[in-house]
């Protein structure tokens, strides 16, 4: 879906501004090209005319057409803590919070779908791709690095080729009904995958063909 024509006439609300304004504070910022676009005269702009935009927003070019943010701003938790002005202040898209089973039901070349609720949104973090999330972490078998209640960002998109041993990953095992959070080991031809927490009582948990690769752990949020 295309959310160009609202993402603009949400910041215009948002900054109380107009275009006519907007262009006398930024002239690089045009009204006629925000005209033509609201008026729905022009539906497919060329990206460079809405890049001073863009940088005005504070937000990608890309996002202006993908990401609504209309229905994130009014969503009550996009991290619970930090406000909507300053996510925006950082360019990409904010980061769903989504559910173990969501995780494991997915395959890697799917986009989290666009209508999905989400209770919880993270900092963007443009290692997670463009069809990125974030999970909660549960338990203590990554221990000390990664604690219970903390966030980490995956990358559905990353195959099983690019990975090298120590990466650190979300695997789907449907004879176990489990998706869990593990670094991989990568030995000559086997690969199995281990606890960061030295005191975990299962050392090696084996690679069955029953299981698949979700994602590639690529960053941490702690709440403090």
């Amino acid at each position: 879906m295309n959310y160009l024509r609202t993402n603009i006439e949400y910041f215009l609300d948002k900054y109380k501004t107009n275009p006519n304004d907007l262009e006398q504070k930024n002239p690089r910022i045009k009204q006629s090209t925000i005209f033509r676009i609201q008026s729905g005269a022009t539906k497919d702009p060329r990206r460079s005319t809405l890049e001073p935009f863009a940088e005005w927003a504070g937000v990608s070019v890309s996002d202006l057409f993908e990401v609504d943010f209309r229905e994130i701003g009014n969503s009550s938790k996009l991290d619970n803590n930090v406000d909507l002005s300053q996510k925006i202040a950082i360019e990409g898209r904010p980061i769903p919070v989504i559910s173990w089973v969501q995780a494991g039901s997915w395959t890697g070349v799917e986009s989290v779908p666009r209508d999905t609720e989400f209770n919880e949104w993270l900092p963007p973090n443009a290692d997670c791709g463009k069809n990125g999330y974030a999970l909660v972490v549960k338990g203590l078998s990554m221990s000390p690095k990664f604690e219970p209640e903390d966030r980490i960002y995956v990358n559905p998109d990353i195959q099983t080729f690019d990975l090298k041993t120590n990466d650190l990953v979300i695997v789907s095992c449907t004879g176990d009904n489990e998706t869990t959070f593990k670094k991989l080991i990568i030995e000559s031809d086997e690969k199995y995958l281990q606890p960061l927490n030295p005191l975990w009582q299962e050392k090696i948990m084996q690679l069955t063909e029953d299981c698949r690769l979700v994602g590639k752990v690529v960053g941490l949020y702690r709440k403090i």
